[in-house]
C-alpha cells in the first residue's frame, strides 16, 4: 500500500514537472483553448490547468468573476430635434465565459499575459466599448426619439432600458446589474425645459397668463454680478 502511494505521488509530481503545473486561481475564470480560439472550455478554480506541449494553438485566458464597473458618453437626440449629452454608467457580470469570449475574440488572442491586470484594464474596456455600450446606445436612441424632454423621468427611463439591454446583452454572455443614465443638456434647452414646466403648473392653477407675465419679466430682469473688492484690491497690491 505504502508503495503504490509513493508510486501515484511519483507520477503526479513528474506530470507537474513535465507540464509544468499551473492552478485555476478563484475570482477568475479561466478557458483554455487548443485550436486558437475556435473552441474553449472553462477550467474550473483548484484545477490544474493542462498544457499543450508542441501546440501553438493551446493558450489559457482569464475572465472577472466578479461584478465589474463600465461608462459611456454619446450624444442623442430626443423628440422634436431636442440634442442632448448622455452619461452613462453600469455594472455588469460576465454570466457566460465561453460565449462572451467568442463576441469579444481580441481578449483571447494568442501571445497575450491573461494574467496582467494591464491587460485586462485595456482589454476589457475595449470589451465595454464595441459590446455593451454599442447595444445600449442603440437601444437608448430607438426609444429616446419618442420622448419629450419636458415629460422626461431618468429613472423610469432606466426601467426601461435595463431590461432591453439586458435582452440582448445575456446570449452575449453579459448581465447589467445596475444603470445609471443622465441627460445633460445645454442652458438654452435647460431654461425651455424650465419654462415649459413654469407653464404647464400655472395652468393647473387656472393661472396660465399670470404664469407666462411672471416668466417674460424674469427672463427680462437684469443680471447682476458681484465682485470680491477686497480680493481684486489684494491683486491690485501684489501687482505693484
Amino acid at each position: 500500500m505504502k508503495n503504490s502511494l509513493i508510486g501515484i505521488a511519483l507520477v503526479v509530481v513528474s506530470m507537474c514537472a513535465f507540464q509544468s503545473c499551473d492552478y485555476a486561481h478563484a475570482n477568475v475564470t479561466t478557458l483554455i483553448t487548443s485550436d486558437c480560439g475556435v473552441t474553449w472550455a472553462v477550467i474550473k478554480a483548484g484545477q490544474s490547468i493542462p498544457k499543450g506541449m508542441a501546440n501553438p494553438c493551446h493558450y489559457k485566458i482569464t475572465i472577472p468573476d466578479y461584478p465589474m464597473q463600465g461608462d459611456s458618453k454619446f450624444k442623442i437626440m430626443f423628440k422634436g430635434n431636442v440634442l442632448a449629452d448622455i452619461d452613462i454608467s453600469y455594472n455588469y457580470s460576465i454570466i457566460n465565459p465561453e460565449a462572451f469570449i467568442k463576441e469579444a475574440k481580441y481578449l483571447g488572442k494568442a501571445n497575450a499575459n491573461s494574467d496582467d491586470a494591464s491587460n485586462h484594464s485595456a482589454g476589457f474596456e475595449m470589451a465595454e466599448n464595441t459590446v455593451i455600450d454599442k447595444r445600449i446606445k442603440d437601444i437608448a436612441r430607438s426609444l429616446l426619439i419618442n420622448e419629450d424632454v419636458v415629460d422626461f423621468s431618468p429613472s423610469d427611463f432606466e426601467d426601461k432600458l435595463l431590461p432591453k439591454a439586458n435582452t440582448l446583452l445575456e446570449p452575449l454572455g453579459i448581465k447589467l446589474d445596475y444603470l445609471s443614465f443622465v441627460p445633460v443638456f445645454n442652458e438654452q434647452t435647460d431654461h425651455a425645459i424650465d419654462v415649459a414646466t413654469a407653464i404647464k403648473i400655472y395652468e393647473s392653477k387656472n393661472m396660465r397668463q399670470e404664469g407666462i407675465n411672471i416668466i417674460i419679466a424674469k427672463s427680462g430682469a437684469a443680471k447682476i454680478n458681484i465682485q470680491n473688492k477686497e480680493k481684486a484690491q489684494g491683486s491690485d497690491n501684489n501687482q505693484e
